[in-house]
């Protein structure tokens, strides 16, 4: 299933330059452009507080959107600039880059695990130890997976699960090459308080040995 895009809304900026953006600033606006697609750029506006909260949301950077402004067609963006206001760090203009439906694009996919009630280690008193809850891959960006599937069925204590374990769905690829871990069964804490234990006294009766 292809992952939802959500929708970016700005406003038309008429003129560019830097009169134009102070403008926009005084009004309570953040100014931007739009680039790319072999297209001429288009100045854009967006509301200074909405896009605060949109940015502070987190992988504002990451994230396509379905960018709408009033009187022209939607489409498809990432944002690729965000210039910040060097005391207060607050936006002062934002870039973004129009994509097609056959463009690449690198994205944060959740991970979705299935099939607990079929773990064998989950079973036994073990627990599924989360490393990347989401993983970056590279996707075309007119099919972007909503999530990417773990099964559990099958997977004992101490089992870990990595990328390469993992069906991706077509034409995705992980942006990381190599094979990373994505989660682990680990023991119950108290059997692994017990190896602990018996690797201390093992390693006890090896010193006393050795003292003789």
């Amino acid at each position: 299933m292809a992952k939802e895009i959500p929708d970016l809304v700005a406003e038309p900026r008429a003129g560019t330059g830097k009169g134009a953006a102070r403008q926009a600033r005084r009004e309570g606006k953040v100014p931007g452009i739009v680039y790319g697609d072999h297209k001429d750029a288009v100045a854009i506006q967006f509301d200074f507080n909405k896009l605060l909260t949109q940015l502070r949301a987190g992988r504002f950077m990451s994230t396509l959107f379905n960018l709408k402004v009033e009187g022209q067609d939607d489409v498809r963006v990432i944002c690729r600039a965000v210039q910040k206001d060097v005391v207060k760090d607050l936006p002062v203009h934002i870039d973004f880059m129009r994509l097609r439906r056959t463009s690449k694009v690198s994205l944060f996919i959740p991970v979705e695990f299935i099939n607990h009630e079929e773990c064998p280690g989950l079973k036994k008193g073990g627990t599924l130890v989360t490393v990347r809850n989401e993983v970056e891959l590279n996707v075309t960006a007119g099919d972007i997976p909503d999530h990417i599937t773990v099964d559990l069925a099958g997977l004992n204590i101490g089992d870990g699960i990595h990328i390469n374990d993992v069906k991706l769905p077509a034409g995705a690829k992980a942006t990381i090459d190599r094979n990373f871990v994505i989660a682990n069964i680990a023991a119950p804490s108290a059997l692994r308080s017990d190896d602990d234990a018996a690797e201390a006294e093992g390693a006890e009766v090896e010193e006393a040995a050795a003292e003789e």
